[in-house]
Parts: structure tokens; sequence; C-alpha cells
């Protein structure tokens, strides 16, 4: 077995929320799967033409980040909040 090195400077908590990526007017459908104060991991259907900034918005809990991707996989990116 190979160990994981950690790389978030803060711990994320597993979470299963719906959300929306906002920008320029549009909105995303995708799902947090975890959560920090610095960042998150999100999933969405399709990456395809995802800006470099946008706002993720979790109506349920009133919370509302800017972000930034910083990693990306098939479904799953990565963000870092501004």
């Amino acid at each position: 077995m190979t160990a994981v090195t950690e790389k978030r400077s803060t711990p994320r908590h597993r979470v299963l929320k719906g959300a929306t990526i906002a920008f320029e007017g549009n909105g995303l459908e995708c799902t947090v799967r975890n959560l920090s104060c610095n960042g998150a991991a999100i999933d969405v259907a399709n990456l395809t033409g995802l800006p470099s900034s946008f706002m993720l918005l979790i109506e349920a809990d009133q919370f509302i980040r800017r972000c930034r991707p910083v990693w990306r996989n098939d479904r799953r990116i990565g963000v870092a909040f501004d």
C-alpha cells in the first residue's frame, strides 16, 4: 500500500449537499461532496465551459462563496474559496 499525503491546509468534512455553480447569469447544478473553510470537492455532470472563477451556492445553508478550481478529474473538481 502507498500512503497518501494530505495537502490540504484544513481538514474537509464529508457532506452530500445539492448546490449550484453560478457564473455569467448561468446556473449549473452540482453536488458538494466535502467541505472546509478553505475549499470543497464538487461533483458536476459536465465540466465543459466551466470558468476560472464562479460562485458556489448551497441554498439550504444560505452558503455563498466565490471560488476557483484547483484540480479536476472526470466529474469532480476541487475548489479553493477566494
